[in-house]
């Protein structure tokens, strides 16, 4: 996994609405790079849920959010309806960029090992260095825990 003091690697995914977005678009702005396993799971939703009640805050302080997994587009266009998320969704469904960033990885669930995202979090400067990274995050009360961290 990529770490503090680490630059965010250079990557071109597609966001909910089909748009190319580079990961040189938010340069000169400080922005939350959060991975997550797949749309409409539960984990997965409390997060996004999380980070969308939590957005107002996120951007009053001049913040980005970006959300990333390995659904396509139409399933994150679906996702951010239902759930109303007001913050970018990235379609990696080559699992390029989480491979690049080192969240993807070997998981187990009820005894079955299998390669997935890892659910991590990654706080970003204007620069586009990571000055805190969150691996194997726990969904609930996590966006809370990002904002405070990085208004701090």
């Amino acid at each position: 996994m990529i770490s503090e003091g680490d630059k965010v690697p250079k990557f071109e995914i597609a966001d909910s609405n089909g748009n190319n977005v580079k990961s040189s678009d938010f340069l000169g702005k400080k922005h939350v790079i959060y991975f997550y396993p797949k749309d409409f799971t539960p984990g997965c939703t409390t997060e996004a849920d999380e980070f969308s009640k939590e957005y107002k805050k996120f951007k009053k302080a001049g913040i980005e959010i970006l959300g990333i997994s390995k659904d396509d587009v139409d399933s994150h266009k679906k996702f951010c309806e239902k759930m109303k998320i007001p913050y970018i969704l990235l379609s990696d469904t080559e699992t390029k960029v989480a491979k690049q960033f080192g969240v993807w990885g070997k998981k187990n669930f009820m005894g079955k090992e299998y390669m997935g995202v890892i659910r991590s979090t990654f706080l970003v400067d204007e620069k586009g260095k990571i000055f805190k990274a969150y691996p194997k995050v726990k969904a609930a009360g996590h966006a809370k825990q990002v904002l405070q961290d990085f208004v701090n």
